[in-house]
């Protein structure tokens, strides 16, 4: 319902402000650049379908390979005491837990092609305990808002864009962006525990989130101790090592199991086709949305606005600059992508606004993508509270990357 009203709202703003364009401005170029984007949009979102076709098949095969291997039950067990407070109403040691933490392992090391079809897999699970099959299930949004608040340990790609865009020290944004993203996943889960009456104060999560603070102070102090090439080297090789350790792990536990692995693969990889094909749909309805909104100019008119009003209170306006890729990367990560690179060439990337806009690319993920596609992918309708954990969640990343920024070059 919560994405029905968004949905409307995208063409209704869009058009209102095309006609003040048309009308007022005499802007003759707004509506057939509103309908170009209808139709550049439905094909973005059709390719970008078919491009995760072959990901989608090679990584659930791999899981249905891990299944069978008992790797999944092994990791859903070791997890279960953290698992069963965050997800009371996923059974103890149910297979979905494995699918959901390898989901998390890949968004973390910034392994987005392998997170995608894992995540698809967990919801997919986690479809099969819903008693009501069009409406998200608490377990669903909770893993819903551990995926859109974006915890990443190694922002690869964004270093690459700096060090591409000039930057002196393309690995100077690191530390920001992981304490950003690390404040906006605690914030998704004490929202979402607020929301789902999950008791945030006992032992085993408390151990947890603690630990998980100490981890990461931990890891930004290792690698404040490296310089760049060294930062690179690490973070990519440790990606793909653990990557290609997971698939081997997986492999060589089917073969102690006496699974025929070939078949397990191909199981798998058949269910990746049937899913990519059930996306599309939800992708071309909010990616066309987006698409219409930008075109529209609303985009641009929203950024002046808060320009206007943050001048008015009497406060620094400087942040203001970068916050289209803060209001872009809930719905489109192309576009909060490209907004950033836009930031970094306007001001350079060595800039406040630029090492800015960063951050934000870095501290949260693309909300309204991953519910369209996650819940899409399982026929969901109804997706409860899950739009406003995502987006308080994103909200703690964005005011965080603010402050951050200030900290760090302001």
């Amino acid at each position: 319902m919560v994405l029905n009203y968004i949905f409307v709202a995208f063409f209704v703003i869009a058009f209102v402000i095309g006609l003040f364009r048309l009308v007022v401005l005499g802007d003759a170029e707004v509506f057939p650049a509103m309908m170009n984007s209808t139709f550049a949009s439905s094909k973005t979102a059709f390719e970008i379908s078919l491009g995760l076709t072959g990901v989608l098949s090679l990584w659930l095969g791999v899981m249905k390979i891990g299944e069978k291997g008992g790797v999944v039950n092994v990791i859903a067990r070791l997890l279960s005491p953290v698992f069963t407070k965050l997800f009371p109403d996923i059974p103890k040691g149910h297979p979905v837990t494995g699918s959901i933490f390898m989901n998390i392992a890949a968004n973390m090391l910034g392994l987005d092609n392998a997170a995608t079809p894992l995540g698809l897999k967990a919801m997919e699970q986690m479809q099969e305990l819903n008693k009501t099959k069009d409406t998200a299930t608490n377990p669903m949004i909770m893993f819903l808002v551990l995926n859109t608040s974006g915890l990443t340990l190694i922002p690869v790609s964004i270093m690459v864009y700096r060090a591409q865009m000039g930057a002196a020290q393309p690995t100077d944004i690191f530390i920001p962006i992981l304490l950003a993203t690390f404040f906006a996943t605690l914030a998704g889960i004490i929202f979402t525990c607020l929301y789902q009456r999950i008791n945030l104060f006992n032992k085993t999560l408390l151990l947890t989130l603690g630990g998980m603070c100490v981890a990461v102070g931990a890891i930004i102090w290792g690698f404040s101790q490296m310089d760049k090439e060294t930062m690179d080297t690490v973070s990519t090789s440790t990606a793909n090592i653990l990557l290609m350790t997971i698939i081997v792990g997986f492999i060589v536990a089917a073969v102690r199991k006496k699974v025929n692995v070939y078949d397990a693969f191909i199981e798998g990889a058949k269910e990746g086709f049937q899913t990519a094909v059930r996306i599309i749909p939800y992708l071309v309805a909010i990616l066309v949305g987006i698409g219409v909104f930008r075109a529209s100019g609303a985009m641009d008119a929203l950024i002046d606005g808060i320009r206007w009003g943050v001048t008015a209170c009497g406060f620094d306006a400087s942040w203001v600059e970068a916050l289209p890729t803060a209001l872009m990367k809930p719905l489109s990560g192309s576009g909060a992508r490209g907004m950033m690179v836009d930031a970094m060439t306007t001001y350079g990337a060595d800039s406040f606004v630029g090492r800015l806009a960063c951050i934000f690319q870095g501290s949260t993920d693309t909300t309204f993508y991953i519910l369209a596609v996650s819940f899409g992918s399982v026929g969901i309708r109804h997706t409860r509270h899950a739009v406003a954990c995502g987006l308080l969640a994103d909200l703690a990343g964005v005011l965080s990357a603010i402050a951050i920024a200030y900290l760090f070059f302001g």
